[in-house]
């Protein structure tokens, strides 16, 4: 069982909001990449998911009975959704849904909060190796995130100084946001002060927008049962799969059954 003094979280701790909140922005970002890419808008709007999933698991990671079970849980969705998720996108198995970025990112906290053996050196560090290594959804900068999160969990200014200096150094390394919703920002940006607000037009940059849904306090009044909390991960999947196939576009199985035949031949 956790300690006391790791259950202080200064941030927003409903998970079951925020969860059904970080799906719904998830799956806006995936039906904009696979059903509507003229709609970039969507993509952005995608972009606060990833950072929400990341806080909610900071503070499983602090509430959790049994670390090893959480993370079982978290590794066993993350298998389970790969075909549904390899359908849904059009990825390959050597491409992993954002499950085992979760998963990686708290091998990492579990080595922080433990402290045994100097694991709270060596764990972060072996995580965002195996980041790389694995080449998992978001890389050594999702991981990064979550465990920076986990460092600033216990102050309000902390947290929202991890997501600023985070974001706008991850907007560094991406493209630029000209226009949305047919209003260019072109003028603003080239104006005496554009300097000052080109780094957040940039697309990772939008994360930030995540920020006050992570410090907002929220009523713990929606309480989902576990497997539901779970479920919807590839629920959404399925979703998606099933507004595809409504739409007409095409529904690529040829990467699940080429991975299915892969595996049937090693026997």
């Amino acid at each position: 069982m956790p300690i006391a003094s790791d259950r202080r979280i200064a941030g927003n701790s409903a998970t079951g909001v925020l969860k059904i909140l970080a799906l719904v922005f998830m799956f806006i970002d995936h039906a904009g990449k696979m059903c509507f890419p003229g709609i970039f808008e969507l993509r952005l709007i995608g972009r606060i998911a990833f950072p929400l999933y990341c806080w909610c698991m900071v503070v499983g990671a602090c509430h959790t009975r049994s670390m090893p079970k959480y993370l079982l849980r978290i590794a066993l969705i993350g298998l389970a959704s790969q075909p549904l998720y390899m359908v849904a996108l059009n990825h390959t198995w050597n491409q992993p849904n954002i499950f085992l970025t979760l998963a990686i990112a708290l091998c990492g906290l579990w080595g922080l909060r433990e402290k045994r053996f100097l694991s709270h050196i060596w764990a972060p560090v072996l995580a965002l190796a195996a980041a790389e290594l694995t080449g998992c959804d978001y890389g050594w900068r999702g991981v990064m995130l979550t465990l920076l999160l986990y460092g600033a969990r216990k102050s309000t200014a902390g947290i929202a100084t991890t997501m600023i200096a985070f974001c706008l150094y991850w907007g560094s390394t991406s493209s630029g946001v000209n226009d949305l919703f047919g209003l260019s920002f072109v003028p603003l940006l080239r104006s005496e002060v554009g300097s000052v607000f080109s780094p957040w037009f940039k697309v990772q940059s939008f994360a930030i927008l995540a920020l006050p849904l992570m410090l907002l306090p929220m009523k713990k009044s929606l309480k989902m049962p576990r497997w539901l909390g779970y479920a919807l991960y590839p629920a959404h999947l399925a979703a998606l799969i099933a507004m595809e196939a409504a739409m007409g576009k095409t529904i690529h199985t040829e990467h699940l059954l080429n991975a299915w035949n892969a595996f049937i031949a090693l026997f």
